[in-house]
């Protein structure tokens, strides 16, 4: 049983590039032959020249996450490195959304054409959305870090009293008198 983990990382991994590969394939495939069977009268240059362009960036992701992901074995069948974990979260988790998105949106330009394409334009905005939450929550945290938490310290420039002075006031303490 030794590797036993790594044995069952690279099972995974052979199993879900093997139907990424399948997946893109069947779905560039549709994509194609929509464009020159179906819709042949509203087929353009324009037409391979964005699907090329759009579908690029999910085509060097899957290659990427192949050369990092894919086990290698040695002559005699042993496994020698089981790759990187595909389902990782963070960075690899997004490159594996941008590649979903990516097919969904040609297979809508499959069957509705080029306007589809715009659905693309989801994937800015998402990465502009996720920096600026990233954003934010690293200033709350810094501002935690200085023991100020980011509600406490607008209380106070408010001029409203500090945790610590409520607590003293409530117990009768010494009451803070401002000038």
């Amino acid at each position: 049983m030794a590797q036993k983990a790594a044995k069952q990382l690279a099972a995974r991994n052979t199993t879900k590039l093997n139907q990424a590969h399948l997946i893109s394939l069947g779905n560039n495939l549709f994509f194609l032959l929509m464009r020159l069977l179906v819709y042949r009268s509203t087929y353009t240059r324009n037409t391979l020249l964005l699907w090329v362009v759009l579908s690029l960036p999910a085509w060097v992701i899957e290659f990427w996450l192949e050369k990092i992901g894919r086990p290698k074995y040695a002559e005699n069948g042993e496994l020698k490195k089981s790759g990187e974990d595909l389902e990782a979260k963070g960075l690899t988790d997004f490159m594996w959304d941008l590649i979903y998105w990516t097919w969904a949106c040609i297979a809508a330009a499959a069957m509705i054409g080029n306007k589809a394409w715009w659905m693309y334009a989801v994937v800015p905005a998402y990465s502009i959305w996720m920096a600026a939450t990233t954003v934010i929550g690293m200033r709350n945290g810094m501002a935690g870090m200085t023991g100020q938490e980011h509600g406490a310290s607008q209380d106070a420039d408010a001029g409203g009293d500090s945790k610590r002075q409520r607590k003293l006031e409530k117990r009768g303490g010494q009451k803070v008198q401002y000038q």
